[in-house]
């Protein structure tokens, strides 16, 4: 079963497939979170893992990558979308 991890404290300037390729081959579906205004990272992503949760969480959390520490866990359910943004004008 796919989990959704949370990646945080990433350096700036990771790219999706660095993340993708750090998780391995049970990765899939990285995703870098961009600041809109500045178009810089925002310094944390998710992926999807097809793995053992325990496992990756045991393996990556707390490992240094680019210099930094990295802080993994499953990422909360995502909230429902609020559609009535479209109805604002």
């Amino acid at each position: 079963m796919s989990a959704r991890l949370y990646v945080g404290n990433l350096p700036y300037n990771t790219t999706e497939r660095e993340l993708q390729d750090l998780f391995g081959p049970a990765a899939s579906k990285a995703k870098i979170i961009i600041d809109r205004e500045t178009g810089q990272s925002k310094g944390f992503g998710f992926l999807e893992y097809d793995g053992d949760l325990n496992a990756v969480l045991a393996e990556f959390d707390g490992i240094d990558f680019g210099g930094r520490t990295l802080r993994v866990r499953e990422a909360d359910p995502r909230p429902p979308r609020n559609d009535d943004r479209r109805e604002r004008h």
